[in-house]
C-alpha cells in the first residue's frame, strides 16, 4: 500500500490520488517511468519525480521516522504491512486524574509477540519508555494520539515520539465502528478472558487502589487486564487496516 501512495505529494489530495489509480498509475515506480501523466504539468511531473525517488530511497533504508512526517497521522494505517514487523501496541492506565495532577500506573507494551508491563514505583521510567519507542517503526494504540501518548508526555517531559501513530480509534470509525474498544472487539469476533469483559477504566482506578493498600491480587488483576487491551491492538489493527484498505486504496491492492 505504502508505494501506492500519492497523497504524500505536493498538491495530491485523495481525490487525485484515486484518478491515478483508476488511470492505471497504480505505484511509484509506474509514475516515474510515465513520460506524461494526464492533468499533471510537465514541470509539477519532474517535482514529483524526485519526491518519489527521495521517499524510495528512505523505504529502501526502512525509514519509518520520514513516513511520519509527509504523511498526514490519517494515513499511517497504510504503513502497516512495510512497518507492522516493528510495531509497537501501548496502552496506559492511570489514577483516573487528569496527566497534571494524576499519574500513570501500568503501561503496555506488546511487540513481536513479546509482553512487557511497566509499572509505577518499580520499572516505569523516562527511560524505559523512550527506549522501546526508540526500537518501534510505528506505534499503534486506541485513542493513543488523544489520551495516552499526551497523558505520557505531560508525566514524562521530554518523551519522545518520532515514529508514525496507527490510531485504531479513528480508524474505526472511518469504517463505521462506533464505541470503544471492548465493544469493537465484539463486533469483530475479538477475544479475551471471559473474567476481564467487565474491568473497565473506572475498575482499573479501582483495582490500583486496592493494590496501593496492601492488596497484590489486584495488581495481577490490573496487569491481565492493560495486557488484554494491550494484545487485542493487534488483530484489531489487521482487521481495520483490511477494511481501510477496500474503502482508501487502490482495487489492485484491495
Amino acid at each position: 500500500m505504502l508505494t501506492s501512495t500519492f497523497v504524500h505529494l505536493n498538491g495530491i489530495g485523495p481525490a487525485t490520488e484515486r484518478r491515478l489509480w483508476e488511470g492505471g498509475i497504480a505505484d511509484w515506480n509506474t509514475f516515474r517511468r510515465e513520460t506524461q501523466v494526464p492533468g499533471i504539468s510537465p514541470s509539477r511531473k519532474r517535482a514529483y519525480d524526485e519526491q518519489l525517488a527521495v521517499a524510495q530511497s528512505h523505504l529502501d533504508r526502512h525509514d519509518a521516522r520520514y513516513f511520519a512526517d509527509c504523511l498526514h497521522t490519517r494515513d499511517h494505517w497504510r504503513l502497516l504491512p512495510t512497518f507492522g514487523g516493528r510495531a509497537l501496541y501501548l496502552d496506559i492506565e492511570t489514577t483516573g486524574l487528569s496527566a497534571r495532577e494524576g499519574q500513570v500506573t501500568i503501561v503496555g507494551l506488546y511487540r513481536q509477540g513479546r509482553m512487557r508491563t511497566l509499572i509505577q514505583g518499580d520499572s516505569l521510567t523516562q527511560t524505559a519508555l523512550q527506549d522501546e519507542l526508540d526500537q518501534a517503526d510505528l506505534l499503534i494504540t486506541f485513542f493513543g494520539t488523544v489520551f495516552d501518548i499526551p497523558y505520557l508526555q505531560t508525566c514524562f517531559t521530554g518523551l519522545r515520539v518520532r515514529v508514525p501513530h496507527f490510531d485504531l480509534c479513528f480508524a474505526a470509525r472511518r469504517v463505521g465502528l462506533q464505541g470503544g474498544l471492548k465493544s469493537i472487539e465484539r463486533e469483530l469476533d475479538i477475544r479475551r478472558d471471559s473474567d476481564l469483559l467487565l474491568v473497565d477504566g473506572l475498575e482499573a482506578v479501582r483495582l490500583w487502589q486496592q493494590y496501593c493498600a496492601g492488596q497484590e491480587a489486584a495488581l495481577d488483576q490490573l496487569i491481565r487486564y492493560n495486557a488484554a487491551d494491550t494484545r487485542n491492538l493487534e488483530p484489531l489493527a489487521a482487521s481495520l487496516y483490511e477494511q481501510l484498505a477496500v474503502r482508501y486504496g487502490p482495487a489492485h491492492r484491495r
